[in-house]
């Protein structure tokens, strides 16, 4: 049996790395969860929720925003989420397109990175429209497939296959967090990676 002498760059790693990506989450409220059909609700927030256990694991820059909590329109993310990371402020907006709202893209811009994890609701809305942004200003973007939803099976993959069709890459969490931890030998994340990982397969 043999491993790696030497890690290869972090930074500039062709895939994912704790040191080259960043997560971004949208729109995870609680109208938006019960409104979607295109998979099971609670493994939906189920694997939301461990891939946000999983960036928190590596410390992956994260920014979380929603749409119209300030407006009184709708209610805030998720606590499944942000009581994960307490020291992230959402971002809140108006816009249906998230990168239409100046403090978003700021706050994606200010992760430094230029692979971007996107998870959002709906796919074939609040998904598809800022990855298409983020590609066409030259973001790498990354879908978590089994951690996004849409109104409907058709409309969920509709808004994956434009998605891909511009340049996107499209993951499941479990994939994502295996990249991320890549070796068994990386002891200070092993432990946490098996707790996570192992907890939801079979589920």
């Amino acid at each position: 049996m043999t491993s790696p002498t030497t890690m290869r760059d972090p930074v500039t790693d062709p895939m994912l790395t704790p040191q080259n990506a960043a997560l971004v989450i949208i729109d995870f409220q609680p109208v938006q969860v019960a409104s979607i059909a295109s998979m099971n609700k609670r493994l939906l927030v189920a694997n939301v929720t461990a891939l946000t256990r999983t960036a928190k694991l590596y410390g992956l820059p994260t920014v979380l925003s929603t749409v119209n909590v300030s407006t009184g329109r709708n209610q805030p993310m998720l606590r499944a989420i942000t009581d994960l990371l307490p020291e992230v402020t959402v971002v809140d907006r108006t816009s249906i397109n998230a990168w239409e709202d100046d403090d978003f893209v700021a706050a994606v811009k200010a992760t430094g990175r230029r692979k971007l994890i996107m998870v959002a609701l709906w796919t074939e809305v609040c998904l598809v429209f800022p990855a298409l942004d983020a590609l066409h200003e030259g973001f790498e973007v990354y879908v978590v497939v089994d951690a996004v939803g849409g109104t409907s099976p058709e409309a969920h993959r509709a808004g994956l296959q434009r998605i891909t069709q511009a340049g996107g890459i499209p993951v499941s969490w479990i994939q994502l967090a295996c990249e991320l931890q890549r070796d068994w030998n990386r002891e200070a994340t092993a432990a946490g990676f098996a707790d996570i990982v192992f907890a939801e397969v079979g589920h």
